[in-house]
């Protein structure tokens, strides 16, 4: 039976090239995104070209739990009572070079936190339900896989963009954090730490901007995605995509030995 894979901003940039990937090995695809506009012909178009794949469009916000609980339940259905694959993609930037801090303004505006509800809460939203419809999937090597997008913004610091930066390193944080607990169950999650990459997440002057920049293609992604998806003992793990690598990114070295104790000793609480 193929396998059934969710990706979450499924349906432009970063989250197409998933669903083209996942179409071109036969799986079948949910792809969910807000813009119901688009939504439909891009599944169609990619059905067209992976015939041997099955496709389809959800809208969905993924910054509501309601709308991302139904369209998993039905998704859960729809491809025989199982999930195998979730793309915890869906993702925007800040607008622009934009900060939180504006130290000319007479009176403090209320920040808009708009870019947290969709990159991190939607993401752990996505996150929840993954590993919950996974969990109902036979027992074996692997449940299934939660791949989260990340940023190399939540590895090195991005004055331009710090709310947008705050929620990858809470993507990093989330998937580090949670490796363990869903380890118990056989399930992966992982992140993925893309450098530059042309999408439609970028702003109207990107190419004058992005001519001064290394882009990364989205194949050195595709390759990130499927690296993950094959090895089944990998959980945990940060996977900086930049230009042609893909690099595993090691966790923070212990401070000291008792660091590390603390740490486990948070973890057996966990597990008790």
């Amino acid at each position: 039976m193929a396998k059934s894979v969710v990706v979450t901003g499924g349906a432009s940039g970063i989250g197409l090239a998933m669903s083209r990937h996942f179409a071109s090995q036969g799986y079948r695809v949910a792809i969910l995104d807000i813009n119901s506009e688009t939504g439909p012909e891009v599944a169609a178009e990619i059905a067209a070209e992976f015939p041997t794949a099955t496709v389809c469009f959800k809208k969905c916000n993924v910054a509501s739990w309601e709308e991302q609980a139904a369209v998993f339940e039905d998704v859960f259905h729809e491809h025989g009572n199982r999930i195998d694959i979730v793309m915890a993609n869906a993702g925007i930037n800040e607008g622009g070079p934009v900060t939180i801090v504006d130290l000319q303004e007479q009176k403090p505006s209320r920040p808009n936190l708009r870019t947290l509800d969709i990159n991190l809460t939607g993401t752990i939203y996505s996150v929840k339900l993954a590993a919950h419809y996974m969990n109902r999937n036979p027992d074996g090597v692997s449940r299934g896989s939660i791949i989260c997008t990340a940023s190399n913004a939540g590895i090195y610091p991005l004055p331009m963009a710090p709310l947008y930066a705050t929620t990858k390193f809470g993507v990093v944080g989330l998937v580090r954090s949670l490796a363990r607990v869903l380890e118990k169950s056989n399930i992966q999650i992982n992140a993925l730490a893309p450098a530059v990459l042309e999408t439609n997440i970028s702003g109207p002057n990107s190419k004058e901007f992005f001519s001064k920049m290394v882009v990364t293609p989205m194949s050195t992604l595709i390759r990130g995605v499927a690296d993950f998806i094959a090895d089944p003992s990998v959980s945990g793990q940060v996977a900086e995509i930049h230009g042609d690598k893909v690099t595993i990114r090691p966790h923070h070295e212990w401070v000291d030995d008792g660091s590390r104790r603390n740490i486990e000793m948070f973890w057996t609480v966990t597990n008790s």
